[in-house]
Order: C-alpha cells, then sequence, then structure tokens
C-alpha cells in the first residue's frame, strides 16, 4: 500500500480562486466570453523600463545563481525606496529578496516561530496566511471583524485573542480594500512589542491607494518584518519576486532557509525588477485606472442588487456583502459565472465563519470590462 498523504498537506485548504478561474477558463475554452473579477492580478505587464532590462540581462548576462539573499544592488534599491517613500532609514542588509512575497511568508513565519505557535490574523483575510500556517504545523487565529472597525485588527480584539505568538496585518487588505491608519499600526506595533509578539506587516498593496495615509511597519517597529512583492504595484506578477525586511537578528536564519530552500531568486526576475523602479510614472497611471474601475463599480453596482461594498481604501478589490442574496456565496458565484459570465470569488476563501454571504470582486482589469461587467450584472439580476 502507498504511504498517505502527510497531515502537513492533507490538511490545508484549497485556494478557492484558483478553482474559480479553472471554471472560468473552461467557460471560455468553450467559446464563451468571461468578464473577470476573480483574479487579484493587473491586467498589464511589467513597466516598459524593467521589460528592457529583461531584453538587456538575456543578452549580457549568463543568469546564472546569485547571492541568496538577493542581488546586492536590488537590495540597495528597495532600501532607498523606503527612504525615498516613507522617510525611514533600511539598512540594505535587512532587505532579503524572494520568490513573491508567497516566497517571503514561509520564510518570515519558520524564522518567527515554533511548530505549534500561535498567529493572530483578521477575518475576512488571505487565505494562504491560514493556508501556509497550517502546512508549518502553527495556529491561525482568526480575528472577526465588522466594518466598524474596517475590517481590520484592533488592539481590542487581541486582548481577547488569547496567547499568540505572532500577529498578521495587512494594509491595504486582501479582500476588503481597506487599510490601517499610521495611529492604529502604531497602538498594534506596541501591543506586539511590550508582548514579544511577533509581528508581520503585508504591504504587497502599498502604492495602489486612494485614501488615506499609507505607513510602513519600518515606521512604527523596529521587530516587526515586512512583506511587500513585485506583483502588485509593479505589475509583474508571473516574475516570481519580492522581498522581506527583517530585523537583524533573523538576516542569517532567513539567509539559510533561503540557501536550502530555494538557493536564490530567478536571476532574471531580479535584474527586472531593478528596473521596474524606473517606471512609475506608467505605474501610477495604472493605479488611476484602478481608482476609475473602483468608482464605476461603487456607482453601477448597487442597480444589480450589490449595494453593501466596502468602500475599498486601497488595493483593487471590493468586498460584497451578498446575505440578503444568497447564504450559498459559492452557489451564487457559480450561477453569476455560468448565467452572466462574470467570475467573481465567494467570500469562503477569506472568511471560514462568515463567508458563505460574501464575495470578493477584482477591479484590476480594463475599465471597459467593468462596464461590461455592471452591464451583464444588472442584465443577470433582472431575468
Amino acid at each position: 500500500m502507498a504511504r498517505p498523504v502527510s497531515r502537513r498537506a492533507g490538511g490545508v485548504d484549497p485556494f478557492i480562486v484558483m478553482d474559480v478561474m479553472a471554471a472560468a477558463a473552461e467557460k471560455e475554452a468553450a467559446g464563451d466570453t468571461v468578464i473577470h473579477l476573480e483574479v487579484g492580478q493587473p491586467s498589464t505587464p511589467a513597466p516598459r523600463a524593467a521589460l528592457a532590462a529583461a531584453h538587456a540581462a538575456l543578452d549580457g548576462d549568463r543568469i546564472g545563481y546569485v547571492a541568496a539573499l538577493g542581488m546586492p544592488a536590488l537590495r540597495e534599491r528597495i532600501a532607498r525606496h523606503y527612504r525615498d517613500t516613507y522617510g525611514a532609514e533600511v539598512s540594505p542588509e535587512r532587505v532579503i529578496v524572494t520568490t513573491g512575497s508567497s516566497g517571503g511568508f514561509p520564510l518570515a513565519f519558520l524564522a518567527s516561530f515554533d511548530a505549534g505557535d500561535r498567529v493572530a490574523l483578521a477575518a475576512p483575510g488571505y487565505p494562504a496566511y491560514r493556508n501556509i500556517l497550517a502546512a508549518l504545523n502553527l495556529e491561525a487565529v482568526d480575528l472577526p471583524t465588522s466594518a466598524a472597525d474596517r475590517f481590520q485588527p484592533t488592539v481590542a480584539a487581541l486582548e481577547k485573542a488569547g496567547p499568540i505568538a505572532g500577529l498578521i496585518v495587512a494594509s491595504p487588505s486582501n479582500p476588503t480594500g481597506t487599510m490601517v491608519s499610521r495611529a492604529e499600526l502604531t497602538a498594534l506595533a506596541q501591543w506586539c512589542d511590550a508582548r514579544d509578539v511577533r509581528l508581520i506587516s503585508d504591504e504587497i498593496y502599498h502604492g495602489i491607494v486612494y485614501e488615506g495615509e499609507t505607513t510602513s511597519a519600518v515606521e512604527v517597529s523596529d521587530h516587526a518584518i515586512v512583506v511587500n512583492s513585485f506583483s502588485k504595484y509593479f505589475s509583474m506578477t508571473g516574475w516570481r519576486v519580492g522581498w522581506l525586511v527583517v530585523p537583524d537578528e533573523l538576516v542569517r536564519p532567513i539567509e539559510r532557509l533561503t540557501q536550502n530552500f530555494f538557493i536564490s531568486v530567478p536571476t532574471l526576475s531580479q535584474h527586472t525588477a531593478l528596473a521596474a523602479f524606473d517606471g512609475r510614472d506608467e505605474l501610477d497611471g495604472h493605479v488611476r485606472r484602478y481608482k476609475a474601475n473602483r468608482d464605476l463599480l461603487l456607482a453601477g453596482l448597487p442597480a444589480a442588487g450589490l449595494d453593501r461594498l466596502t468602500p475599498a481604501q486601497g488595493a483593487f478589490y471590493l468586498y460584497a456583502d451578498v446575505s440578503h442574496l444568497t447564504n450559498d456565496s459559492r452557489d451564487f458565484c457559480k450561477r453569476m459565472l455560468a448565467e452572466a459570465g462574470v467570475a467573481t470569488t465567494p467570500g469562503v476563501d477569506f472568511d471560514r465563519a462568515r463567508g458563505a454571504g460574501t464575495l470578493r470582486i477584482s477591479f484590476a482589469g480594463s475599465t471597459a470590462e467593468m462596464e461590461e461587467a455592471v452591464r451583464r450584472l444588472k442584465q443577470w439580476r433582472r431575468v
């Protein structure tokens, strides 16, 4: 008899949005058109300067292994980004280049926590946090949130969570697009520092902000870990390159993990990422389009019955309360795809307790696609 699948792998929940993407692809293969509001992915390529750097690297670099912590020039450029953007001095030695934020989270978790530790996170929240924690024999502790606290963790919620070793904060958040203020992040950081709780700040959507002030955890704590990526603002999802900013004492432990797990992040992607910082005008144009898309959906979706929407201060998602329309968001999204040709993600991906009454809508695509989605959904709801 074959050996069974490990409890770690067998106990990890699926990432449901990937199932939605597969169903949408099947519908398209049958000849139907689908408006993709399920995918948290920019519809634009890497900036022109980055693509030019990739071509140059292919022509002039042998694309071999590089240092496990990342190319020195890229680490230095990321450190400069914190000075230019946040006024924060970050040593390049504290910057670790990773295979996207998805490669950064296991490194951060393994360096910070031991098996059995409890790590708190907001619900609703990005499902991969919980699933990676489960695969590493760590316990995810949901902090139920609401519109009243902008679906973000609070010190009051932490006080009720019991003993924890870590806290994950995402601002702007996936799936709600809401943010924590500087004062709120400072309070969370101080609470964590006073209790030897590791704060892990997911800042992957920094740069895609429409309202409010963007604060990085490096500004308010010397002990926090920051996770970021070139996937969202920099429009480089498939290049799989991101970074961590970590306290000094974690640099060498994470370097050892990286050496053994990955050897190094793809060299071509690092050359491309370095040049992406020179494409800010182009990238800021994408952000203006995201804002126009958000405003269009906020104005148009209520006519389709989707009138309970988070306003989304950043990122490119609206979180919709559809509990007045369904008590099964998976079935609701399935019918929306089959009957209207619009793909969205059921809320059960983000909130195990209350997600049956919610869904996530991505507005990362073109404005024309948003207009067509509103038209289709209005027609669908009238049928």
